[in-house]
Protein backbone atom coordinates (compact mmCIF):
# COMPACT_ATOMS: atom_id res chain seq x y z
CA UNK A 1 0.00 0.00 0.00
CA UNK A 2 1.43 3.39 -1.27
CA UNK A 3 2.26 6.34 1.33
CA UNK A 4 -0.58 8.97 1.26
CA UNK A 5 1.31 12.15 -0.18
CA UNK A 6 2.45 14.18 2.75
CA UNK A 7 0.31 18.04 2.46
CA UNK A 8 2.69 20.56 1.51
CA UNK A 9 3.31 23.13 4.40
CA UNK A 10 1.46 26.48 3.42
CA UNK A 11 2.83 28.84 1.88
CA UNK A 12 2.98 31.84 3.82
CA UNK A 13 4.12 34.09 0.90
CA UNK A 14 1.13 33.01 -1.39
CA UNK A 15 -1.35 33.35 1.21
CA UNK A 16 -0.40 36.65 1.70
CA UNK A 17 -0.41 37.73 -2.24
CA UNK A 18 3.49 38.02 -2.16
CA UNK A 19 6.13 36.27 -3.83
CA UNK A 20 9.89 35.51 -3.06
CA UNK A 21 11.97 38.48 -4.43
CA UNK A 22 8.74 41.26 -3.97
CA UNK A 23 9.71 44.30 -5.23
CA UNK A 24 12.03 46.32 -2.72
CA UNK A 25 11.01 49.10 -0.71
CA UNK A 26 10.25 52.40 -2.68
CA UNK A 27 13.19 54.30 -0.77
CA UNK A 28 15.95 51.56 -1.74
CA UNK A 29 14.54 51.35 -5.44
CA UNK A 30 14.86 55.09 -5.34
CA UNK A 31 18.58 54.90 -4.56
CA UNK A 32 20.86 57.28 -6.63
CA UNK A 33 23.11 55.22 -8.86
CA UNK A 34 25.25 59.12 -9.08
CA UNK A 35 25.98 61.99 -6.74
CA UNK A 36 24.26 63.86 -9.35
CA UNK A 37 21.40 62.50 -8.48
CA UNK A 38 21.47 62.94 -4.96
CA UNK A 39 18.79 65.62 -3.40
CA UNK A 40 19.06 68.42 -0.63
CA UNK A 41 22.89 68.22 -0.14
CA UNK A 42 24.04 71.28 -2.54
CA UNK A 43 26.55 72.59 -0.09
CA UNK A 44 28.04 69.11 -0.35
CA UNK A 45 27.46 67.76 -3.98
CA UNK A 46 26.74 71.15 -6.02
CA UNK A 47 29.24 72.91 -8.30
CA UNK A 48 31.29 74.47 -5.09
CA UNK A 49 30.25 71.76 -3.00
CA UNK A 50 33.08 70.35 -0.62
CA UNK A 51 32.91 66.82 -1.95
CA UNK A 52 32.61 68.31 -5.29
CA UNK A 53 36.55 69.61 -4.76
CA UNK A 54 37.43 66.98 -3.39
CA UNK A 55 36.37 64.55 -6.59
CA UNK A 56 37.68 67.21 -8.41
CA UNK A 57 41.65 66.48 -7.04
CA UNK A 58 40.89 62.53 -6.29
CA UNK A 59 41.77 63.10 -3.20
CA UNK A 60 39.50 61.83 -0.55
CA UNK A 61 39.96 61.60 2.99
CA UNK A 62 38.67 60.68 6.03
CA UNK A 63 35.43 62.25 6.80
CA UNK A 64 32.49 62.13 9.40
CA UNK A 65 28.91 62.78 7.50
CA UNK A 66 26.86 64.72 10.92
CA UNK A 67 23.38 65.18 10.60
CA UNK A 68 19.72 63.72 10.32
CA UNK A 69 18.24 60.38 9.64
CA UNK A 70 17.25 60.05 5.88
CA UNK A 71 19.27 62.87 4.12
CA UNK A 72 21.64 60.58 2.58
CA UNK A 73 24.72 60.11 4.31
CA UNK A 74 24.81 55.76 3.64
CA UNK A 75 24.22 56.73 -0.21
CA UNK A 76 27.14 59.52 -0.71
CA UNK A 77 29.11 57.32 1.03
CA UNK A 78 28.24 54.18 -0.74
CA UNK A 79 28.73 56.82 -4.47
CA UNK A 80 31.92 58.50 -3.13
CA UNK A 81 33.73 54.55 -2.28
CA UNK A 82 32.77 53.90 -6.54
CA UNK A 83 33.13 57.34 -8.14
CA UNK A 84 37.04 56.84 -6.50
CA UNK A 85 37.25 53.25 -7.19
CA UNK A 86 37.50 52.04 -3.36
CA UNK A 87 35.89 49.00 -2.09
CA UNK A 88 33.20 49.97 0.10
CA UNK A 89 32.85 48.12 3.41
CA UNK A 90 29.78 49.07 6.11
CA UNK A 91 29.58 48.10 9.43
CA UNK A 92 26.82 49.60 11.94
CA UNK A 93 28.20 50.22 15.72
CA UNK A 94 25.05 49.44 16.97
CA UNK A 95 26.14 45.60 16.03
CA UNK A 96 29.87 45.49 15.71
CA UNK A 97 32.76 44.95 18.37
CA UNK A 98 36.21 45.08 18.50
CA UNK A 99 36.34 41.63 16.83
CA UNK A 100 34.34 42.80 13.93
CA UNK A 101 36.83 45.86 13.39
CA UNK A 102 39.93 43.39 13.17
CA UNK A 103 38.03 41.51 10.84
CA UNK A 104 37.34 44.42 8.59
CA UNK A 105 40.99 45.84 9.32
CA UNK A 106 42.73 42.59 8.01
CA UNK A 107 40.58 42.75 4.76
CA UNK A 108 41.49 46.45 4.18
CA UNK A 109 45.30 45.32 4.67
CA UNK A 110 45.23 42.46 2.03
CA UNK A 111 43.36 44.58 -0.41
CA UNK A 112 45.76 47.60 0.10
CA UNK A 113 48.36 44.55 -1.09
CA UNK A 114 46.56 44.32 -4.26
CA UNK A 115 46.40 47.99 -5.09
CA UNK A 116 43.13 48.76 -3.71
CA UNK A 117 41.79 51.06 -1.51
CA UNK A 118 38.77 50.26 1.07
CA UNK A 119 35.94 53.07 2.35
CA UNK A 120 35.04 52.04 5.52
CA UNK A 121 31.79 53.53 6.36
CA UNK A 122 30.64 53.35 10.11
CA UNK A 123 26.90 53.89 10.54
CA UNK A 124 26.24 55.47 13.82
CA UNK A 125 29.72 55.61 14.65
CA UNK A 126 29.00 57.52 17.61
CA UNK A 127 27.97 54.63 19.12
CA UNK A 128 31.61 53.15 19.75
CA UNK A 129 33.29 53.73 23.25
CA UNK A 130 36.72 55.62 23.43
CA UNK A 131 38.78 52.39 23.10
CA UNK A 132 36.85 51.32 19.95
CA UNK A 133 37.02 54.77 18.42
CA UNK A 134 40.87 54.79 19.29
CA UNK A 135 41.60 51.60 17.03
CA UNK A 136 40.46 53.26 13.72
CA UNK A 137 43.51 55.69 14.64
CA UNK A 138 46.80 53.53 13.09
CA UNK A 139 44.99 52.30 10.30
CA UNK A 140 43.58 55.61 9.42
CA UNK A 141 47.13 57.35 9.52
CA UNK A 142 48.87 54.59 7.69
CA UNK A 143 46.26 54.42 5.00
CA UNK A 144 44.44 51.02 5.37
CA UNK A 145 41.31 52.77 5.25
CA UNK A 146 39.52 56.08 4.39
CA UNK A 147 36.56 56.21 6.85
CA UNK A 148 33.65 57.85 6.71
CA UNK A 149 31.95 57.45 9.68
CA UNK A 150 27.57 58.71 9.81
CA UNK A 151 26.78 60.29 13.23
CA UNK A 152 22.56 62.06 13.80
CA UNK A 153 24.43 63.58 17.18
CA UNK A 154 26.90 65.87 17.31
CA UNK A 155 30.74 65.05 17.01
CA UNK A 156 32.12 67.56 19.03
CA UNK A 157 30.65 65.66 22.15
CA UNK A 158 30.33 62.17 20.59
CA UNK A 159 33.63 61.89 18.94
CA UNK A 160 37.21 61.39 20.66
CA UNK A 161 39.53 64.40 19.56
CA UNK A 162 42.33 62.21 17.90
CA UNK A 163 39.16 61.12 15.79
CA UNK A 164 38.13 64.31 14.79
CA UNK A 165 41.66 66.15 14.38
CA UNK A 166 42.14 63.26 11.61
CA UNK A 167 39.07 63.80 9.58
CA UNK A 168 36.71 66.65 8.14
CA UNK A 169 33.41 67.19 9.57
CA UNK A 170 30.65 67.14 7.04
CA UNK A 171 27.26 68.66 7.70
CA UNK A 172 24.08 67.31 6.26
CA UNK A 173 20.82 68.86 6.14
CA UNK A 174 17.32 67.88 6.59
CA UNK A 175 15.71 68.06 2.77
CA UNK A 176 13.96 71.10 2.35
CA UNK A 177 10.47 71.40 0.80
CA UNK A 178 11.73 71.31 -2.83
CA UNK A 179 13.87 68.71 -2.50
CA UNK A 180 11.45 66.57 -1.06
CA UNK A 181 8.95 67.29 -3.55
CA UNK A 182 11.68 65.85 -6.31
CA UNK A 183 12.12 62.93 -4.43
CA UNK A 184 8.37 62.28 -4.58
CA UNK A 185 7.79 63.46 -8.18
CA UNK A 186 10.73 60.92 -8.53
CA UNK A 187 8.96 58.08 -6.96
CA UNK A 188 5.81 58.89 -8.85
CA UNK A 189 7.49 58.04 -12.22
CA UNK A 190 8.54 55.09 -11.20
CA UNK A 191 5.09 53.84 -10.08
CA UNK A 192 3.68 55.47 -13.11
CA UNK A 193 0.74 57.41 -11.23
CA UNK A 194 0.30 60.63 -9.21
CA UNK A 195 -0.44 60.48 -5.30
CA UNK A 196 -3.92 60.80 -4.62
CA UNK A 197 -3.47 64.05 -2.32
CA UNK A 198 -4.77 67.35 -2.85
CA UNK A 199 -2.66 70.24 -2.79
CA UNK A 200 -3.05 71.03 1.13
CA UNK A 201 -2.54 67.35 1.62
CA UNK A 202 0.56 67.28 -0.54
CA UNK A 203 1.96 70.25 1.69
CA UNK A 204 1.08 68.41 4.81
CA UNK A 205 2.75 65.18 3.55
CA UNK A 206 5.94 66.99 3.21
CA UNK A 207 6.04 68.73 6.69
CA UNK A 208 4.96 65.01 8.03
CA UNK A 209 7.96 63.92 6.57
CA UNK A 210 10.63 66.64 8.75
CA UNK A 211 13.37 66.76 6.28
CA UNK A 212 13.83 63.20 5.82
CA UNK A 213 14.29 61.54 2.75
CA UNK A 214 12.86 57.98 3.64
CA UNK A 215 10.47 58.89 5.70
CA UNK A 216 8.47 60.56 2.80
CA UNK A 217 8.68 58.19 0.37
CA UNK A 218 7.61 55.49 2.90
CA UNK A 219 4.66 57.30 3.90
CA UNK A 220 4.00 57.68 -0.28
CA UNK A 221 3.85 54.60 -0.25
CA UNK A 222 1.50 53.74 2.63
CA UNK A 223 -0.99 56.40 0.70
CA UNK A 224 -0.70 54.02 -2.14
CA UNK A 225 -1.36 51.11 -0.33
CA UNK A 226 -4.54 52.67 1.17
CA UNK A 227 -6.13 55.31 -1.34
CA UNK A 228 -9.31 53.31 -2.98
CA UNK A 229 -9.79 53.69 -6.81
CA UNK A 230 -10.44 57.40 -7.83
CA UNK A 231 -9.72 58.32 -4.09
CA UNK A 232 -8.36 61.23 -3.67
CA UNK A 233 -7.38 62.53 -0.05
CA UNK A 234 -7.54 65.74 1.54
CA UNK A 235 -5.39 66.77 4.57
CA UNK A 236 -7.58 65.77 7.42
CA UNK A 237 -8.03 62.48 5.49
CA UNK A 238 -4.32 61.91 5.04
CA UNK A 239 -3.53 62.51 8.92
CA UNK A 240 -6.18 59.99 9.33
CA UNK A 241 -5.55 57.08 7.08
CA UNK A 242 -1.21 57.48 7.65
CA UNK A 243 -2.16 57.75 11.54
CA UNK A 244 0.46 61.01 11.90
CA UNK A 245 4.18 60.14 11.76
CA UNK A 246 5.80 61.07 14.99
CA UNK A 247 7.90 63.97 15.26
CA UNK A 248 11.75 63.14 15.14
CA UNK A 249 12.71 64.03 18.84
CA UNK A 250 14.66 62.46 21.16
CA UNK A 251 14.44 64.56 24.82
CA UNK A 252 18.41 63.32 25.51
CA UNK A 253 20.11 64.03 22.13
CA UNK A 254 20.52 67.47 19.63
CA UNK A 255 16.72 67.88 19.08
CA UNK A 256 15.74 68.52 22.51
CA UNK A 257 18.31 71.01 22.93
CA UNK A 258 18.18 72.50 19.47
CA UNK A 259 14.30 73.50 19.98
CA UNK A 260 14.75 74.43 23.29
CA UNK A 261 17.50 76.91 22.53
CA UNK A 262 14.84 78.00 19.59
CA UNK A 263 12.48 78.93 22.31
CA UNK A 264 14.21 80.82 24.43
CA UNK A 265 15.64 82.95 21.57
CA UNK A 266 12.42 83.73 20.30
CA UNK A 267 11.44 84.74 23.86
CA UNK A 268 14.98 87.00 23.80
CA UNK A 269 13.88 88.13 20.56
CA UNK A 270 10.09 88.99 21.76
CA UNK A 271 8.81 86.61 18.80
CA UNK A 272 6.01 85.53 20.66
CA UNK A 273 4.67 83.20 17.91
CA UNK A 274 7.41 81.65 16.85
CA UNK A 275 8.10 81.11 21.06
CA UNK A 276 4.77 79.12 21.00
CA UNK A 277 5.37 77.41 17.77
CA UNK A 278 8.42 75.92 19.81
CA UNK A 279 6.99 75.61 22.68
CA UNK A 280 3.75 73.15 20.96
CA UNK A 281 6.87 71.65 18.55
CA UNK A 282 8.27 70.22 22.44
CA UNK A 283 4.92 69.45 24.09
CA UNK A 284 3.84 67.39 20.79
CA UNK A 285 6.88 65.49 21.05
CA UNK A 286 6.00 64.46 24.18
CA UNK A 287 9.03 66.76 26.31
CA UNK A 288 8.25 66.90 29.83
CA UNK A 289 6.11 70.12 30.69
CA UNK A 290 7.93 70.85 34.06
CA UNK A 291 10.51 71.20 31.95
CA UNK A 292 9.83 73.43 29.65
CA UNK A 293 8.34 75.48 32.54
CA UNK A 294 11.57 75.51 34.62
CA UNK A 295 13.32 76.57 31.68
CA UNK A 296 10.18 79.53 31.18
CA UNK A 297 11.58 80.21 35.03
CA UNK A 298 14.93 81.06 33.37
CA UNK A 299 14.48 82.94 30.92
CA UNK A 300 12.25 84.86 33.08
CA UNK A 301 15.24 85.86 35.40
CA UNK A 302 18.32 85.59 32.62
CA UNK A 303 16.43 87.90 29.86
CA UNK A 304 13.74 89.86 32.03
CA UNK A 305 14.78 90.57 35.07
CA UNK A 306 13.66 93.84 36.83
CA UNK A 307 12.64 95.27 33.49
CA UNK A 308 9.26 93.41 34.37
CA UNK A 309 9.25 92.13 37.63
CA UNK A 310 6.42 90.25 37.48
CA UNK A 311 7.47 87.89 34.51
CA UNK A 312 9.10 85.99 37.54
CA UNK A 313 5.97 85.44 39.14
CA UNK A 314 3.93 84.19 36.18
CA UNK A 315 6.67 81.93 35.56
CA UNK A 316 6.80 80.62 38.75
CA UNK A 317 2.48 80.65 38.35
CA UNK A 318 2.44 78.95 35.49
CA UNK A 319 4.38 76.17 36.48
CA UNK A 320 2.31 75.99 39.90
CA UNK A 321 -0.88 75.67 37.76
CA UNK A 322 0.71 72.68 35.43
CA UNK A 323 1.10 71.04 39.07
CA UNK A 324 -1.99 71.55 39.88
CA UNK A 325 -3.87 71.02 36.82
CA UNK A 326 -1.65 68.34 34.57
CA UNK A 327 -1.85 67.68 31.26
CA UNK A 328 -3.73 68.78 29.13
CA UNK A 329 -5.32 71.78 30.85
CA UNK A 330 -1.68 73.05 32.94
CA UNK A 331 -0.11 73.17 29.44
CA UNK A 332 -2.30 76.32 28.38
CA UNK A 333 -0.96 78.51 31.71
CA UNK A 334 2.71 77.41 30.15
CA UNK A 335 1.99 79.08 27.37
CA UNK A 336 0.16 81.82 28.62
CA UNK A 337 3.82 82.39 30.73
CA UNK A 338 5.59 82.26 27.44
CA UNK A 339 3.38 84.62 25.60
CA UNK A 340 3.93 87.15 29.18
CA UNK A 341 8.22 86.36 28.63
CA UNK A 342 8.60 86.95 25.15
CA UNK A 343 6.06 90.24 25.29
CA UNK A 344 7.64 91.33 28.85
CA UNK A 345 10.26 94.20 27.69
CA UNK A 346 13.71 92.71 27.79
CA UNK A 347 16.80 93.35 30.13
CA UNK A 348 19.77 91.32 31.26
CA UNK A 349 21.39 93.85 33.05
CA UNK A 350 20.59 91.91 36.54
CA UNK A 351 22.24 88.57 34.71
CA UNK A 352 25.51 90.47 33.61
CA UNK A 353 25.56 92.07 37.34
CA UNK A 354 25.35 89.01 39.33
CA UNK A 355 28.31 87.50 36.70
CA UNK A 356 31.10 90.85 36.81
CA UNK A 357 29.91 90.83 40.85
CA UNK A 358 30.72 86.99 41.39
CA UNK A 359 34.11 87.31 39.33
CA UNK A 360 34.59 89.80 41.43
CA UNK A 361 34.23 88.49 44.67
CA UNK A 362 36.28 85.49 43.60
CA UNK A 363 39.40 87.75 42.58
CA UNK A 364 38.77 89.63 45.76
CA UNK A 365 38.80 86.83 48.20
CA UNK A 366 39.30 87.00 51.77
CA UNK A 367 38.84 91.10 51.74
CA UNK A 368 36.83 92.00 55.23
CA UNK A 369 34.18 94.54 54.64
CA UNK A 370 34.69 98.23 56.22
CA UNK A 371 35.18 97.71 59.92
CA UNK A 372 31.85 100.60 60.19
CA UNK A 373 29.38 98.47 59.21
CA UNK A 374 30.47 94.97 61.07
CA UNK A 375 28.81 94.28 64.64
CA UNK A 376 30.51 94.61 67.38
CA UNK A 377 29.48 92.07 70.04
CA UNK A 378 32.32 92.34 72.46
CA UNK A 379 34.74 94.66 74.17
CA UNK A 380 37.72 93.96 72.13
CA UNK A 381 36.07 94.66 68.96
CA UNK A 382 34.79 98.15 70.20
CA UNK A 383 37.84 98.86 71.23
CA UNK A 384 39.17 97.82 67.33
CA UNK A 385 36.73 99.76 66.03
CA UNK A 386 34.10 97.23 64.76
CA UNK A 387 30.93 99.55 64.05
CA UNK A 388 32.62 103.19 64.55
CA UNK A 389 30.43 105.54 62.35
CA UNK A 390 27.98 103.19 61.30
CA UNK A 391 24.75 105.52 60.18
CA UNK A 392 21.85 104.18 60.38
CA UNK A 393 20.54 104.62 56.94
CA UNK A 394 16.82 105.11 58.64
CA UNK A 395 17.52 107.72 60.61
CA UNK A 396 19.54 110.62 57.58
CA UNK A 397 17.67 111.98 55.05
CA UNK A 398 16.15 110.35 52.59
CA UNK A 399 16.70 107.29 54.39
CA UNK A 400 19.97 107.04 52.53
CA UNK A 401 23.44 108.03 54.29
CA UNK A 402 25.59 107.32 51.51
CA UNK A 403 28.19 105.34 53.19
CA UNK A 404 30.88 103.13 51.61
CA UNK A 405 29.98 99.79 51.86
CA UNK A 406 32.86 97.82 49.76
CA UNK A 407 35.82 96.58 51.31
CA UNK A 408 38.38 99.57 51.29
CA UNK A 409 41.14 97.67 49.75
CA UNK A 410 38.21 97.09 46.86
CA UNK A 411 37.01 100.61 46.75
CA UNK A 412 33.67 101.12 45.62
CA UNK A 413 32.77 98.90 42.21
CA UNK A 414 29.45 99.45 39.69
CA UNK A 415 28.35 95.73 38.50
CA UNK A 416 24.18 96.66 37.86
CA UNK A 417 23.40 99.09 35.38
CA UNK A 418 20.09 99.07 34.42
CA UNK A 419 18.62 100.06 31.14
CA UNK A 420 16.05 102.78 30.26
CA UNK A 421 13.42 100.08 29.89
CA UNK A 422 10.37 98.62 31.66
CA UNK A 423 10.43 98.91 35.54
CA UNK A 424 14.19 98.91 35.20
CA UNK A 425 13.56 102.92 34.28
CA UNK A 426 12.64 103.70 37.52
CA UNK A 427 14.85 101.91 38.90
CA UNK A 428 18.22 103.62 37.13
CA UNK A 429 16.35 106.84 38.18
CA UNK A 430 16.59 105.79 42.02
CA UNK A 431 20.35 104.49 41.36
CA UNK A 432 21.35 108.29 39.61
CA UNK A 433 19.48 109.96 42.56
CA UNK A 434 21.59 107.78 45.20
CA UNK A 435 24.76 108.69 43.38
CA UNK A 436 24.49 112.04 43.20
CA UNK A 437 23.50 111.83 47.46
CA UNK A 438 26.42 109.93 47.82
CA UNK A 439 28.91 112.56 45.91
CA UNK A 440 26.94 115.64 47.60
CA UNK A 441 27.48 113.81 51.13
CA UNK A 442 31.05 112.55 50.46
CA UNK A 443 32.35 115.81 49.55
CA UNK A 444 33.57 114.60 46.49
Amino acid sequence: MSERPKPKAPNLFAAAGLERGAPRPLADRLRPDKLADVVGQDHLLGADGALTRMLEARSLGSLIFWGPTGTGKTTVARLLARATDHYFAQISAVFSGVADLKKVFDAARLRRETGQGTLLFVDEIHRFNRAQQDSFLPVMEDGTIVLVGATTENPSFELIAPLLSRSRVLVFRPLDAAALEKLIARAETIEGKTLPLDHGARAALLRMADGDGRAALTLAEEIWRAARHGETFDAAALQEVVQRRAPIYDKQQDSHYNLISALHKSVRGSDADAALYYLCRMLDAGEDPLYLARRIVRMAVEDIGLADPQALVVANAAKDAYDFLGSPEGELAIAEAVIYVATAPKSNAAYVAFGAAMRTAKEAGSLLPPKHILNAPTRLMQSEGYGEGYEYDHNAPEAFSGQDYFPEQLGRQKFYDPPERGFEREIKKRLEYWAKLRKERSGS
